[in-house]
């Protein structure tokens, strides 16, 4: 959410905001509200004001004038009461609007219409070729009994699997590889709630507009959130820290849910889309210092990057464009992992920088050197996501002979296991 003062200022680039977005916004329709709003307002101020010289006057008013005071005064509360219906009638519609107002995106967001027109910043690592021909994941997975699909799909339905043998252990050690990594770079360990108020999925922004993302259990009026992002931006909500005590760095983990909804058709083979997965995250709670959060943006995207690295695993960086920017980001890396069996990178990282629009949302402050009050800012990004991952470690540490070497970094966390083969 952004600052009303900032839009009426800013009302051309708001609306520049949500057409290069693609975020349907009535800019137009807000600021009369607002300015409605306002005058209601004020209007309130004044009987205030009034009732409460009249309320002065009538202990030394005679009977008569007495008698008009309290006329008076029975006709400003009907007044007030009357302004009070509307802007109770009017707050809601006002509400609705100002949640769907975009971030303004960076100077060094380019301009696009969807993931195709994203930007390349970087390629980092050599593309692995195979002097055989090599597997994909689920040929792997069946062959080393490290995947099963059809009981997951006969269990749960279509984007739905077993992790076996293996397969299982090999997942289990990303996950824990990850969090040492950060906890080692100095990130907080949390482990979450993902059963979530829907307020907290508001407050980050996921609402409205990722309602068909969401599972929600109706009869509980609750949300199961797609990431850690979600309760761990959220934990300090309607709180006010300490500017001393920022930034504050966070890794969780946790098990994330998606509907996947609107990709029918779209990453149907294998585990690239599903329903269920884990996922480290990091989060970052910082001070209203926009050069710092760049600074903190550079740094959690180094962090991923770095995880990589360490499984020896070539990816490439990209500037993500407007029209594949969410509502609430400034600015947005996504980080894209080769994959033999797509012949192409896939995403497995989305690192975003928010300034206060989650805070805001969220009601989350902190007290400046000065004693002021202010809206912290917020950034967070994707540590390892698996089994996503995993589609790039078995196809590029494949051997000819069907098995697959394990990524040193990882051996310690399976046992000392170096090849994966059929349990």
């Amino acid at each position: 959410m952004l600052d009303i003062k900032f839009i009426r200022e800013n009302a051309e680039k708001i609306k520049w905001a949500s057409q290069v977005k693609k975020i349907e916004c009535d800019v137009d329709k807000l600021l009369e509200l607002d300015a409605a709003l306002v005058k209601l307002r004020q209007e309130i101020q004044n009987i205030q004001t009034e009732k409460n010289a009249a309320g002065k006057k009538i202990s030394k008013a005679s009977p008569e004038e007495k008698k008009q005071i309290i006329e008076s005064m029975a006709q400003l509360k009907n007044r007030e009461k009357d302004i009070q219906t509307q802007l109770d009638e009017m707050e809601p519609a006002y509400q609705s609007l100002l949640l769907q107002v975009p971030q303004i995106p960076s100077e060094d967001v380019p301009v696009g219409k969807d993931d195709t027109e994203n930007v390349e910043i970087r390629k980092v690592g050599a593309i692995r070729e195979f002097d055989f021909t090599p597997l994909d994941h689920v040929e792997l997975g069946q062959k080393l009994n490290l995947l099963d699909i059809p009981r997951g799909v006969k269990l749960a339905g279509a984007r739905s699997y077993f992790l076996t043998g293996n397969g299982a252990l090999l997942h289990w050690a990303v996950i824990r590889f990850a969090v040492d990594f950060m906890v080692k770079r100095g990130y907080f360990p949390m482990y979450p709630p993902m059963i979530v108020r829907e307020q907290v999925m508001r407050g980050t922004g996921y609402l409205p507009g990722g309602e068909e993302q969401a599972y929600m259990c109706e009869r509980d009026n609750l949300y199961v959130a797609g990431t850690a992002e979600v309760p761990v931006t959220a934990y300090f909500s309607d709180e006010i820290l300490n500017q001393a005590d920022l930034p504050k760095k966070f890794v969780a983990l946790s098990t994330c849910f998606r509907r996947e909804a609107g990709t029918y058709g779209k990453d149907t083979a294998g585990i690239y889309r599903i329903h269920q997965f884990d996922k480290v995250e990091q989060v970052i709670v910082g001070r209203n210092d926009e050069q710092q959060s760049i600074e903190l943006h550079e740094e959690i995207l180094a962090n991923s990057e770095g995880i990589l690295q360490a499984l020896g695993l070539p990816y490439r960086v990209m500037n993500v464009c407007t029209g594949d920017l969410g509502r609430g980001q400034v600015k947005k890396y996504d980080i894209e992992t080769w994959m033999p069996s797509r012949n192409s990178y896939g995403e497995t990282h989305s690192a975003s920088r928010f300034y206060d629009f989650q805070a805001r949302r969220l009601n989350l402050r902190y007290r400046d050197e000065n004693g002021k009050i202010q809206f912290c800012h917020t950034l967070n990004n994707t540590v390892i996501a698996s089994p996503r991952v995993l589609i790039a470690i078995l196809e590029l540490y494949q051997n000819a002979d069907g098995t697959v070497t394990v990524p040193e970094v990882l051996r310690p966390y399976m046992g000392g296991m170096e090849t994966l083969k059929r349990r």
